[in-house]
């Protein structure tokens, strides 16, 4: 409903940035941060499926809306065992929520 995008499966607890940009939202529950690309790409990662619930618990935010970040710049660290603990699954959708202003949205399987 949001956008074309993937889910991923965390090996860890952080979450950083895809490219340089800025973040646009921290969500008051610290479950989801939305980021705007410096070539206008908007992105929502929303960690875990109905994280929303745990009201923040778990989640420690790096970075506030209107901050500038870099590639590889750590956004968000979050307790893996507590919320899989609190019975909350971890597939966390990175979606491109302006889809309509591309072509087509293609995931690209990247091995490292």
């Amino acid at each position: 409903m949001t956008g074309k995008g993937i889910a991923i499966r965390p090996q860890d607890g952080r979450v950083t940035a895809p490219f340089d940009g800025t973040v646009t939202l921290v969500a008051k529950s610290k479950h989801a941060i939305m980021l705007t690309s410096s070539s206008g790409i908007d992105i929502l990662i929303h960690v875990g499926l109905n994280s929303v619930s745990l009201k923040g618990k778990f989640f420690d935010v790096k970075v506030v809306a209107g901050q500038e970040v870099k590639k590889g710049d750590l956004l968000l660290e979050f307790d893996m065992d507590g919320i899989q603990g609190a019975g909350i699954d971890l597939v966390t959708p990175v979606i491109v929520t302006n889809t309509p202003d591309y072509l087509d949205v293609v995931p690209v399987q990247v091995k490292g």
